[in-house]
This record gives C-alpha cells, structure tokens and sequence, in this order.
C-alpha cells in the first residue's frame, strides 16, 4: 500500500472496537448525543505520522456514524484521538475520506 492511500474496507477487530471505545466521551460531547449502542461494523485505514482511522460505528438500529480517528506513532504514548465524524449514515454508506 503506498503511503497516504486508504486502505480496502475491512470488517471491524476487536483493536478497532477498543479506539472506538476510547473516543466514545469525545464523539458524544461533540456530537451532543449519548450513545446506548457504539459497535465498530467496518474500517479504513490510512498510514501517516502515525495511522488515521475511518470507522463506521452503528448507534442505533438504523443509525450509523463514521468516525476519523488519530492513533499516534506507539513512542509518542498518546491515546487516539476524534479528528472528525459525519452522523446520519446508514449502514450501506459507503466509508470515504473526510
């Protein structure tokens, strides 16, 4: 994969679910919605100084949200952090760059 491309859409992994979880707080503080369901379906990823996720999150029943997520360079020992997320998706919309 050259760098700075997206990767292929993968199904979400247990590693995927553990950022979503992490960044929970802040999409809900940002978003002004608490959240009962927040399950990881699906990811890109994206390789820069560090590796940038795109997420899809289901919410709801029908409601989905796709999330991008900053994971740092392992050395640097920060947590990921929510660089920004689109609401009202589906859960056949597909994950593109944002």
């Amino acid at each position: 994969m050259m760098a700075g491309g997206l990767s292929d859409t993968k199904s979400a992994t247990p590693e995927v679910q553990q950022l979503v979880n992490q960044v929970k707080p802040q999409f809900e503080s940002r978003a002004g919605m608490n959240c009962d369901v927040f399950r990881a379906t699906a990811y890109k990823t994206q390789v820069v100084a560090g590796t940038i996720y795109f997420i899809k999150v289901q919410v709801s029943d029908a409601e989905y949200v796709h999330l991008k997520v900053f994971q740092s360079l392992p050395y640097e020992n920060l947590g990921p952090s929510l660089v920004s997320f689109q609401t009202g998706k589906t859960r056949d919309d597909p994950l593109t760059y944002f």
